[in-house]
């Protein structure tokens, strides 16, 4: 085997923390799940986590740096002593096949690829699930406020009636499980934005609702009826006789569904509408103020 320090691509100088990344940054590219059809691939990554095990071990690294032991790890003889080694025998698994490594390795596999101890020691990586799908959903404000479904067309074409929340906020996010891309470990899942749609009738208040209710003159003088556009559609609104400009009327449990299923108030704020062009109107005003 090649110097410890060049296998792993670091400099001798190196932290533990250096030689920790560089460990992973390896493992990850030549881990035999990665490299099924690359046999020099698992023979490098075997080299690859019997150098770390080495250096990431303070007692052996500076062993090793002091000569006292060998790339693979056995104490050096005098010459004439060969391989042998206090105990008798080679060092298990020095130059040999398995992946059978001792200590912090295996734990680096399983954060590194999920993996699970399998039968004989070995290691198996779980099944990596699909990708999830990311989707924006444009949301009209009235059936946000009322939290009416939404049909949406996925990218497989399968098509869904999303359930939108009570309380929806404008970029909120709703999953839709195993609905995303397939993988062996299982389906991803959809996550859709709501983009709630501004309404040119309608402004949220936090859990109300306001809007104008445009009122004739002759009503707002004489009292009488005046149509009030909410959530759900048009109402009569009654309108009190010297109803002025400003006036907010309160239909209550109106408003916006909260996530509890109440809803908030719908505020109606009275826009008195003058004629334009009225010539009995302007002299019946000329003449109170002459009067006056």
């Amino acid at each position: 085997m090649a110097d410890l320090y060049a296998v792993l691509g670091v400099p001798k100088t190196a932290d533990a923390a250096a030689i920790k990344r560089a460990y992973r940054k390896l493992a990850k590219q030549l881990h035999p799940d990665q490299n099924k059809d690359e046999p020099k691939a698992a023979e490098r990554f075997k080299q690859v986590a019997s150098a770390y095990e080495i250096l990431s071990d303070a007692e052996k690294r500076g062993q090793y740096d002091r000569g006292e032991i060998d790339d693979d790890g056995n104490p050096r003889m005098p010459e004439g002593f060969g391989g042998y080694r206090p105990g008798g025998g080679p060092r298990p698994n020095a130059g040999g096949g398995g992946f059978e490594f001792s200590g912090d390795p295996s734990d680096i596999f399983a954060e590194l690829f999920g993996s699970r101890a399998g039968r004989g020691g070995g290691f198996r990586s779980a099944p990596v699930r699909g990708a999830d799908v990311q989707y924006r959903l444009s949301v009209p404000f009235a059936d946000a406020a009322l939290a009416r479904p939404q049909r949406i067309t996925l990218r497989n074409g399968k098509t869904v009636d999303l359930a939108i929340p009570r309380g929806a906020e404008d970029g909120q996010k709703v999953k839709l499980t195993g609905q995303g891309e397939a993988g062996p470990g299982g389906s991803g899942d959809a996550l859709v934005q709501l983009v709630i749609a501004a309404d040119a009738r309608f402004v949220r208040d936090k859990d109300d609702v306001r809007t104008d209710l445009p009122v004739p003159l002759a009503t707002a003088v004489l009292g009488g009826k005046a149509r009030l556009t909410t959530l759900e559609g048009a109402v009569d609104a009654a309108i009190a006789p010297g109803t002025s400009s400003g006036k907010l009327l309160r239909l209550r449990g109106k408003g916006w569904t909260r996530r509890d299923g109440t809803r908030g108030d719908l505020y109606a704020r009275v826009m008195v509408e003058v004629p334009a062009d009225d010539p009995a109107l302007a002299d019946f005003l000329r003449g109170r103020v002459t009067a006056g």
